[in-house]
């Protein structure tokens, strides 16, 4: 098993909108870096789990906790022209993007807001926290991952 941090923007997908989803499932569309395609393609497996970050608000913060259910497959929304995620050069016979499927574990207590975790000697190497790292997924040591649930 590996340890992600998934990041959204809560305006585009939220903590809660998860939470309203069907079994609380929902697919982890509309990523469009390749570093990040990569990693949904190839590396992320299904039983890994994640930290859902909120990301570009106006307070960034881990707010629940993820595991990956459906390993990565080709992202549609690249596909469709009236999706905000639409490349024309993608295609189902030759996709360039990819998603997963993730299920809630559980939302938070409260937020881990990303000023606290810059307070935290343990998390010194975590990528969030590196200068430049604007990846929208990352990995997380397995004791990165254990210390962070432990704030909220």
């Amino acid at each position: 098993m590996q340890f992600w941090l998934m990041k959204s923007e809560p305006h585009v997908f939220s903590i809660d909108d998860l939470v309203a989803k069907p079994n609380r499932v929902a697919d982890w569309h509309g990523v469009r870096n390749y570093q990040a395609r990569n990693l949904l393609r190839d590396t992320i497996g299904v039983g890994d789990q994640s930290l859902f970050y909120h990301s570009s608000c106006p307070q960034p913060a881990v707010v629940g906790l993820i595991k990956i259910i459906r390993g990565g497959y080709p992202d549609a929304t690249a596909w469709d022209p009236a999706s905000d995620y639409f490349d024309p050069k993608s295609s189902p016979e030759n996709p360039r993007w990819y998603r997963v499927d993730v299920k809630l574990v559980k939302k938070l207590k409260r937020p881990v807001l990303l000023s606290e975790l810059r307070t935290h000697s343990e998390l010194e190497s975590l990528a969030l926290l590196k200068r430049g790292n604007r990846l929208s997924i990352q990995p997380v040591t397995p004791t990165e991952f254990a210390f962070i649930t432990t704030l909220a």
